[in-house]
């Protein structure tokens, strides 16, 4: 996106309030240092320059088909652990050198939007070219930091919490890090790996598969080769700087979608047992047999109705990063729900 476009996005923007909070175009010019990706762009966010984040994700393990659904972990007992914005090197001295002249063409070249891209120049040059607090960009510094940025999670984008880095960008030396707690860090890389986890689908398998019956044990059961542990890497180029976040299953929960049923077991819990698998598969002669993981339904829904049985997987999280840090995530639950119709035999004695 060049100058003048990235320019026009942003002229709903009175001049009385870019002068008081200094606004940037939508995207920075083509980056100039190899310390960062090309495909980074900066925006604004209610004054604030703002940065695309550069942060990379790849999955490892999991044992689903790579075609198959998944889906996002949400955590058990706790508030989601994700943060909603975070800062990270994001701009050069040489790009905000060039944003500030991109405005400064735009503002000759329009001048039917009454010079807005001088009064935006001007803002922008007062913070970074006349030492307010920065002098000539920092291109004498050029290859020996960054200008640290806001970024905003894109998984968040609309929460509330997405404005909280509020601060312009600010320049930080090659190798430090900044004292700021939403300055990026191993366990904020760790948490947003969180929510990039493409956990497998709950596909439990059941016997009878069709019509179950009142009073006689539905088995449930998930193959050990749906899930897997799997993992999430968060790294951000040019840093060193990833945290890995791993998910393993834990216990599957059943919920028959009614009160009028007994669960196996009674907790509704069924533990992954040693060879990898959850609940057992019916086979043949064990219909007198309690199932390890299932349920009985003690009452039919009536004609054409069905019972909704909610299974849940839940997933126990760790983490772990580049720098030695690690730890322990709240843990994560992911289900699916299957119709049941169940039917009612009636026997008649004599």
């Amino acid at each position: 996106m060049n100058g003048y476009r990235a320019a026009a996005l942003a002229l709903t923007v009175c001049a009385a309030s870019l002068l008081a909070s200094p606004m940037a175009p939508r995207a920075w010019a083509d980056r100039t240092s190899d310390e960062a990706s090309s495909e980074a762009r900066g925006g604004t966010d209610g004054g604030v320059i703002t940065a695309q984040t550069r942060v990379r994700t790849s999955v490892h393990g999991g044992g689903a088909d790579p075609s198959s659904a998944t889906g996002s972990l949400s955590p058990v007992g706790a508030a989601r652990p994700r943060p909603a914005c975070w800062y990270e090197p994001a701009f050069s001295p040489k790009e905000i050198q060039s944003t500030v002249k991109a405005w400064r063409t735009f503002g000759a070249s329009a001048p039917l939007f009454g010079g807005i891209g001088h009064v935006i120049g001007d803002a922008l040059e007062r913070r970074y070219k006349d030492g307010h607090p920065y002098k000539n960009y920092n291109l004498p510094q050029q290859g020996k930091g960054m200008f640290w940025a806001a970024v905003v999670n894109p998984n968040r984008a609309d929460d509330p919490g997405a404005t909280s880095c509020d601060r312009q960008p600010f320049w930080v030396d090659k190798g430090e890090t900044p004292e700021d707690p939403q300055a990026v860090s191993p366990k904020i890389l760790a948490e947003y790996a969180y929510d990039e986890l493409p956990v497998p689908g709950t596909e439990i398998k059941t016997a009878p598969s069709g019509r179950s019956t009142v009073n006689l044990p539905t088995w449930v059961w998930l193959d050990k080769a749906r899930f897997k542990k799997i993992s999430v890497t968060a790294s951000l180029p040019g840093t060193g700087l990833a945290a890995t976040t791993t998910a393993e299953p834990e216990a599957l929960h059943l919920d028959p979608g009614t009160p009028d049923a007994a669960r196996f077991p009674a907790s509704g819990g069924c533990a992954i047992r040693e060879s990898g698998g959850i609940g057992e598969a019916y086979a043949r002669g064990k219909s007198k047999q309690e199932p390890p993981c299932g349920v009985t339904y003690l009452r039919s829904p009536g004609p054409n109705a069905t019972y909704a049985l909610r299974a849940t997987l839940t997933w126990r999280l760790r983490w772990s990063s580049t720098t030695g840090e690690g730890g322990t995530l709240p843990s994560g639950s992911f289900g699916a729900t299957r119709r049941i119709p169940v039917q009612e035999i009636q026997s008649v004695n004599r």
